[in-house]
């Protein structure tokens, strides 16, 4: 079995996943605050998976970036109505749903995930994050890192790098900053697209955990 030297890292779904009571307040946010049309909370937060869900597959099938705040003015607009944009802040907005973010942080994935990190760099392996964004900013993700015990030698976040996996220009960012040769390079994650496709675009190994019978623990068994 092959032995990597760099493990880069997709973020959602492969070591975090998000709070449902986050979820839960963001839609409560709009629900009462831009919601002149009287929408029920459980709509809203229709609205909003529905806006992640669109702004993923546009992220990967341009390998482009929507913004947060695209993305919040976009939910207000399903939920309420077009006219109903003009009185929001964008900034504002997006402050305040950073603090229901932070108040409601999200979750280790599983509870093999600090364990396989941890050895990883206990063995002398460095690791780095490739993440595509959508509702919270890479900036907001690192603010909560070290209360998750998540730390890792460097992060690309597409809102920041303005392309989303699986643009090979994402990978290639990495790719120019990893301290060894690609080919000592595994990237991880759970999306046979975004991770699956990318990673292979530029010749990269890939695995994919969480979305089949293999996990994270999976990684020990390649060192």
């Amino acid at each position: 079995m092959a032995t990597y030297r760099h493990y880069s890292f997709d973020l959602w779904m492969t070591l975090i996943r998000s709070n449902p009571q986050y979820k839960y307040e963001r839609a409560r946010v709009i629900h009462e605050r831009y919601n002149p049309s009287g929408k029920s909370l459980d709509e809203i937060e229709t609205v909003f998976r529905q806006v992640d869900l669109l702004a993923n597959t546009i992220n990967e099938r341009t390998g482009g970036q929507l913004q947060a705040e695209e993305l919040h003015l976009w939910v207000i607009g399903q939920a309420a109505s077009p006219e109903a944009l003009a009185d929001v802040d964008p900034v504002a907005l997006y402050e305040e749903m950073e603090t229901v973010f932070l108040t409601h942080p999200p979750l280790i994935y599983g509870p093999e995930t600090l364990r396989v990190l941890r050895t990883l760099q206990d063995q002398g392996h460095t690791t780095s994050l490739l993440s595509n964004t959508a509702f919270i900013k890479g900036r907001t993700l690192r603010k909560a890192f070290p209360a998750l015990g998540l730390a890792f030698d460097f992060e690309l976040f597409s809102d920041e790098e303005g392309v989303s996996k699986p643009n090979s220009v994402f990978f290639e960012r990495m790719l120019a900053r990893v301290p060894v040769s690609r080919h000592d390079v595994l990237h991880v994650g759970d999306n046979p697209v975004a991770d699956g496709q990318g990673a292979a675009r530029v010749g990269l190994p890939h695995l994919l955990i969480n979305v089949n019978r293999q996990g994270i623990e999976h990684l020990l068994r390649l060192t």
